[in-house]
């Protein structure tokens, strides 16, 4: 006579683990280290090269390197998907570490861009090595540490939501599978709680009265985008245009704002609150050149009728054409 318990055990056996299948968020992310890990071994190939006394093929460098920074995407997904969650278990620590080291090793792409740039072949051996030690050691801990942690610590729900908004970042080298699925009953869970307002229930604005349908169409239609901040410093909405300066994805709604931002710029967040809270100041400006794009920054505290600071109002807009603009345009030229 069989033992029962040998079924059991075969049945334990048998079971597939959430993360090997292919569209699970930690199954993407696995994969991409996989990608990445070759692209690492190809430039580590053509360091050699280099080092080894070799003519050097630039252009080849160049386009390695472009490759490796397909990376943005794998740790932006980190930062506002997965990171989010885990903060909203008490696990702040390991994000926080990881994303400075996330900030440092986009620094050390600009180094070797640099160098490549002004032909440096010293400079491009010595920053190339420590970029792919550090990219390396990020791959590591991600596959020891952080995955386990996040599998152990987040629910199927989460999972799904974390999934959900992947697409508002993109993926790093692949395309991820889709075998993953949540189950039915979470999947009804998420109709109900997710979704852009499309009820027929009107709203009374100070200057006028629209359904949230309405209202929703036209935040996301806005030729800048917006993201609020409360007055506890909780993130709670972002405009969904179609071309985002700056990825948000919905793992940031509830999260405190200091940990939506790289650990080194924090004390500038903090200060922008205190000053917005303190009634010193109520607006901040920034700018910045990216990508040939010429980006202005604005932050406005939110302050209630009776002047009761409500939270924050950043608006991020593209001038690049704004500033290039000159004389009179009085006619319709389509």
């Amino acid at each position: 006579m069989r033992c029962p318990c040998s079924r059991f055990q075969r049945g334990l056996d048998a079971r597939v683990e959430p993360a090997s299948i292919p569209g699970h968020p930690v199954h993407t992310f696995r994969l991409e280290n996989d990608a990445l890990r070759q692209v690492v071994a190809e430039m580590e190939a053509l360091l050699a090269e280099l080092e080894g006394g070799k003519e050097v093929e630039w252009g080849k460098l160049e386009r390695t390197l472009q490759s490796l920074q397909e990376v943005e995407n794998h740790y932006l997904r980190k930062e506002y998907q997965l990171f989010p969650y885990l903060e909203k278990h008490g696990i702040t620590g390991p994000t926080k570490v990881m994303w400075a080291t996330h900030d440092d090793i986009r620094a050390l792409f600009k180094q070797v861009q640099n160098a490549l740039a002004a032909r440096n072949r010293d400079m491009v051996l010595a920053e190339g090595k420590r970029l792919l030690e550090a990219m390396s050691d990020m791959s590591y801990k991600e596959e020891k540490i952080l995955f386990p942690m996040a599998l152990e610590t987040l629910s199927e729900r989460e999972w799904a939501e974390i999934k959900d908004g992947e697409l508002s970042i993109g993926y790093t080298l692949v395309t991820p599978g889709e075998d993953w699925q949540p189950s039915e009953e979470v999947l009804a869970e998420l109709k109900e709680s997710t979704g852009p307002g499309a009820g027929k229930e009107l709203l009374k604005l100070d200057t006028g009265v629209l359904t949230p349908e309405q209202l929703n169409l036209i935040l996301t239609h806005l030729p800048f985008d917006i993201t609020y901040v409360d007055e506890k410093d909780k993130v709670r909405y972002y405009s969904q245009g179609k071309d985002r300066i700056f990825p948000r994805s919905p793992g940031i709604i509830g999260r405190s704002v200091q940990n939506c931002h790289p650990p080194a710029s924090v004390h500038v967040v903090n200060k922008i609150v205190a000053a917005f809270k303190e009634g010193t100041k109520d607006v901040a400006d920034f700018w910045l050149e990216t990508g040939g794009r010429f980006i202005y920054i604005r932050y406005f505290a939110v302050r209630d009728q009776e002047g009761k600071y409500r939270g924050v109002l950043e608006v991020v807009q593209d001038v690049t054409g704004i500033r290039q603009l000159e004389g009179e345009r009085r006619l319709l030229q389509w």
